[in-house]
């Protein structure tokens, strides 16, 4: 069998995308047969974490929005430089792992140089406040790009589905798997307070306001922790205030997430709206327990999980979930096979786009 040359590429600088191709270009690498290449931002926080890639090809992205700016009037100069170097190094399928603002650039010299284009689709449409300027618009040009879009959750398919952007496009749903390298102790195996954690972007359509409401509700002392980026608010000042939580507004850097999942019991994801969780996933590999809402991709992700518990998203039924999963914990489950699980998506990618 002749072997299969896939590129893997994302040029974010930090948070879960830079993590996804990582993880995804080793599942890839596992499989009989490919040989994989890996292409990430120069500026990729995860280049210099101990999740750092042996071998990766970095690529010069922008070190503010100015630099942005800078690199998009490039263009014609930067999609001639990679048609080159595809024609060079010419892979059978060039995979996306999350969009980014400079993607459309590789994705229209990848398509000039006859290569089949996938992408990972996290999020169907922007969540209040998350993002970055013109986020949709250059989606929808690397999606106009892509022969196959792949999504994490069967909700995001959905709604891609209705846009006239990907009509005649395959799209296919997989499921999100745990992060790799993100294994902890059993939860409570410290023997002291509940410790609860809620992490990642600190923004209002996270439910911020419901947890406020739900965590005076507890019957029990906890250990509270809410970490992440994000403006200040009203409901970060009440959050401040209740007693045995604390707020940490900072972004989390890529080597202490392990530590963080290690140090919880449970993830709280009190969300009013959600696509899946990339944090969902870290907390999965780390056999964590998860109280989450049912909006958006967490009820796919999490239905099947042994310990989590999903609730409706407001504060009573959040309260309740938490007080139920704290009184009566689900037996602990192994925890998942998360190399196997890349692997997996990985071959599954691979079927797809080979059709």
């Amino acid at each position: 069998m002749a072997v299969k040359t896939v590129l893997v590429w994302q040029w974010g600088k930090r948070g879960a995308g830079p993590r996804i191709a990582v993880d995804l270009a080793n599942g890839l690498a596992s499989l009989p047969d490919v040989c994989v290449r890996l292409s990430l931002s120069e500026e990729a926080e995860i280049l210099h974490s101990h999740h750092a890639p042996q071998d990766a090809l970095v690529f010069k992205t922008y070190k503010s929005a100015l630099g942005l700016f800078g690199r998009f009037l490039q263009a014609p100069l930067i999609i001639t430089q990679l048609f080159l170097s595809m024609l060079r190094n010419r892979p059978d399928v060039a995979i996306c792992a999350m969009p980014a603002p400079l993607d459309v650039l590789m994705a229209h010299a990848l398509r000039r140089a006859g290569v089949k284009v996938v992408t990972i689709v996290h999020d169907a449409r922007a969540h209040p406040g998350d993002g970055y300027p013109f986020q949709m618009l250059l989606q929808k040009a690397l999606i106009s790009q892509s022969s196959l879009l792949v999504t994490f959750s069967q909700h995001v398919a959905n709604v891609l589905s209705g846009d006239a952007i990907c009509r005649g496009k395959s799209v296919l749903s997989l499921s999100h798997p745990p992060f790799g390298g993100t294994e902890a102790p059993p939860p409570f195996s410290h023997g002291g307070k509940p410790r609860l954690l809620m992490f990642g972007r600190l923004l209002p359509y996270k439910g911020l306001d419901l947890l406020a409401d739900a965590l005076p509700q507890l019957e029990f002392a906890i250990d509270c922790r809410i970490i992440g980026k994000g403006p200040q608010s009203p409901e970060l000042l009440r959050l401040s205030a209740i007693r045995d939580v604390t707020v940490e507004n900072r972004w989390v850097p890529e080597d202490e997430l392990s530590r963080l999942i290690a140090w919880a019991d449970v993830l709280l994801l009190p969300y009013r709206e959600a696509s899946q969780s990339g944090v969902g996933a870290m907390a999965a590999a780390g056999g964590r327990y998860v109280v989450a809402t049912t909006v958006g991709g967490l009820s796919e992700q999490f239905s099947a999980n042994p310990q989590a518990v999903l609730c409706e998203p407001d504060a009573r039924s959040i309260a309740i979930a938490i007080i139920q999963l704290l009184n009566s914990p689900p037996p602990i489950a192994p925890v998942p096979d998360s190399a196997g699980a890349w692997q997996e998506l990985g071959q599954k990618i691979l079927n797809a786009a080979s059709n």
